[in-house]
């Protein structure tokens, strides 16, 4: 198995799914606190939709993909670049947003929740519709993400990623049901905080994933029309990506232990060029710096009491 693709998926889902934990927990909470059991199907149901629609939008994105690799076109690999450095600049955007703004609204999540279901309770013929749109949503969101990463890293195999994001989806539900059902006390603002720190990490290895894909794009492009040829800044295979810094091939590959690891989630890479490093480290500053600060007491996720609710 791939690890360089499995573990990185491991810490995205598990963040995510556990995420969409807290959301099914606190909601069958306080159905079970209004005396309102008779509508937990409705929450049941409303992960099933999500789960679903979650697999159906990586069929589709998988399929478009399939398509892709079948099409006899000498274009047909810069396109695959494309697709890749599309995908994975999307899932960048998106996942470096719910980092930050998750973590800032985090303080709120419970109220927002509870909020929700008294809306849909009010409502006598609309609660069930209300609870199932309130989990869907939420489920949805948190493995519209996780496919769209999965998406990103297509190329280095769906099986290992598969396989990261089961057994993240599995940890998490393992710990949601740890956390609402047997009462285990789980520090969720410090489990919150290393999984950011370990997602800022694997999001920055995204980064110079996307930086070698266009590298690709253009370096492809230059090869078939010549035209394209003045596009490439940089002679030989570097092309935007500047002057090789990091040769690690021999003494550091990604491919074997310990290299394989630091590629999982740091986003190690044997050969390094000058412009990944940059746009990197630029990345890890501006993005890391925001999220450090949505740390700040005023805006981090409160442990969630275990019998309030």
């Amino acid at each position: 198995m791939d690890l360089s693709a499995a573990l990185p998926t491991f810490v995205v889902t598990l963040r995510e799914g556990f995420e969409a934990s807290l959301v099914v927990g606190i909601v069958l909470a306080c159905l079970k606190k209004v005396q309102q059991t008779q509508l937990n199907r409705w929450v049941y149901q409303g992960i099933g939709g999500g789960i679903v629609a979650s697999v159906m939008v990586g069929f589709l994105l998988g399929g478009i993909l399939q398509g892709v690799n079948t099409y006899q076109s000498p274009y047909t690999p810069v396109i695959k670049e494309c697709l890749a450095a599309m995908f994975g600049l999307v899932a960048i955007l998106m996942l470096s947003w719910m980092l930050i703004w998750m973590t800032q609204q985090g303080k709120f999540l419970k109220a927002e929740v509870e909020q929700g279901i008294e809306a849909a309770l009010i409502q006598k013929n609309g609660a069930e519709k209300g609870i199932f749109l309130l989990v869907f949503i939420a489920v949805l969101r948190e493995g519209f993400e996780t496919v769209l990463f999965i998406v990103a890293k297509f190329q280095a195999g769906w099986q290992a990623s598969t396989i990261g994001a089961i057994t993240g989806l599995t940890t998490a539900a393992i710990l949601g049901f740890l956390l609402f059902q047997l009462g285990v006390k789980i520090n969720i603002r410090l489990f919150f905080k290393v999984m950011g720190i370990f997602l800022l990490l694997v999001v920055g290895g995204l980064v110079i994933g996307v930086l070698k894909h266009l590298n690709l794009v253009i370096l492809l492009l230059s090869q078939l029309d010549p035209s394209f040829a003045n596009w490439c800044i940089f002679p030989g295979d570097s092309c935007i990506l500047g002057p090789l810094v990091w040769d690690g091939s021999a003494i550091l590959p990604d491919s074997k232990f310990p290299g394989i690891i630091l590629k999982s989630l740091f986003g190690y890479r044997q050969n390094l060029y000058l412009g990944q490093i940059i746009i990197y480290l630029i990345f890890l500053f501006s993005v890391g710096t925001l999220y450090f600060k949505s740390l700040s007491p005023s805006s981090t996720l409160k442990t969630i009491p275990q019998k309030s609710v």
